[in-house]
């Protein structure tokens, strides 16, 4: 005698349906994929590459394409640290004038004092770092916004640069170091560049695409990259969740420092003297690429790879417009454009994901 009835047969599922109520059903590939912060600006980077193929034949030349990675890679080695700061929920307006706070300081160390240009270098990485850490600490010192904070650093930056270098050269530009001890070495580290097919690239294309790797994987396989989206999304639910806020911000203002440092000591070793007055106006344009690649000045949301695609369109508009000919002040007029366009579509695609 049987104690009981026997069990139901469960309707067959069809693969990757999930369950009844739909609460674990698996998104399709096409919905995962909109959903994602780089997805548009990948279109978008695409969609202008295609256009000035089309518009500006001068552009598939390989000399040419060389050019225009140039010009994305001194754009997206800043643009990638300062998508990170926003990532963590802050951005920083003195990221312009700090790459050239840097150029100063190594330049202006090793040729008054005449050391090898390393220490100038090396000097100048400690000062980019000191400011990024003073800005963090000042912002979660005080609770103030990273603008205000940034704004000041900003100002005093821009000042300095200038008075200083007027007290110690007597110039508005530093001395040429092209002949001082170590400069060559350097060179080949921040500013040479290397033959592909008979194209000459410059090396900082490949620091650019190294830095984006490395960025990925922290972002993606580490527990600081959990930490900078969560210090994003809520510091409050961060910091009662065990997330070192305090570090997390000051560590990614560090970073800034770090860009800024790199790209100060590129733009020594390429032009041997650096104007001290440059630099202003630069943090936009990095902050335009970020926010173009999927980052959000709210926090909590973005990638390294889609500012990589973001650089590239600057890169791109900024030459396409010289080889189509046209007249080049109309690049500010693209680079409004594209950021509203890339703001309206992360948006679009948020809403329509969300809905779904």
């Amino acid at each position: 005698m049987t104690s009981g009835a026997a069990p139901a047969a469960s309707a067959p599922r069809t693969p990757g349906t999930g369950s009844a109520d739909g609460r674990t059903a698996r998104r399709p590939l096409a919905l995962r994929l909109l959903t994602r912060p780089e997805t548009g600006v990948f279109l978008g980077a695409l969609a202008v590459f295609v256009f000035f193929l089309i518009a500006a034949p001068a552009v598939r030349q390989g000399g040419s394409m060389a050019t225009v990675l140039y010009q994305s890679s001194t754009i997206g080695i800043m643009a990638l640290p300062v998508a990170l700061l926003m990532i963590g929920g802050e951005f920083d307006l003195s990221a312009g004038v700090a790459v050239v706070t840097s150029a100063l300081t190594a330049s202006m160390l090793c040729y008054q004092l005449t050391l090898n240009v390393w220490t100038g270098v090396i000097a100048a990485l400690l000062v980019s770092l000191s400011v990024g850490a003073f800005n963090g600490w000042l912002l979660v010192r005080t609770g103030l916004p990273s603008f205000l904070v940034t704004l000041g650093t900003f100002l005093i930056l821009q000042g300095a640069n200038l008075a200083v270098t007027k007290l110690v050269t007597g110039n508005v530009a530093t001395d040429d170091i092209g002949d001082m001890d170590g400069f060559g070495q350097a060179r080949a580290v921040f500013a040479s560049s290397f033959g592909i097919g008979g194209v000459q690239v410059k090396i900082t294309v490949v620091w650019w695409l190294v830095f984006a790797a490395l960025a990925t994987w922290v972002l993606l396989r580490t527990k600081y990259g959990n930490w900078v989206f969560a210090v994003g999304g809520d510091r409050d639910s961060a910091r009662a969740a065990g997330v070192p806020v305090t570090f997390t911000k000051i560590s990614l203002f560090m970073l800034v420092g770090f860009g800024a440092w790199f790209a100060g000591m590129h733009q020594l070793f390429s032009f041997r003297t650096v104007q001290s007055g440059e630099g202003v106006g630069q943090e936009l344009v990095y902050i335009a690429a970020a926010v173009i690649g999927g980052c959000l000045l709210t926090g909590g949301q973005g990638s390294a790879v889609g500012p990589v695609f973001g650089a590239f369109m600057f890169g791109m508009v900024n030459q396409g417009i010289v080889y189509a000919g046209w007249n080049p002040d109309w690049f500010k007029a693209f680079l409004g454009a594209m950021l509203l366009g890339a703001v309206l579509v992360n948006l679009y695609v948020r809403r329509t994901a969300a809905r779904r």
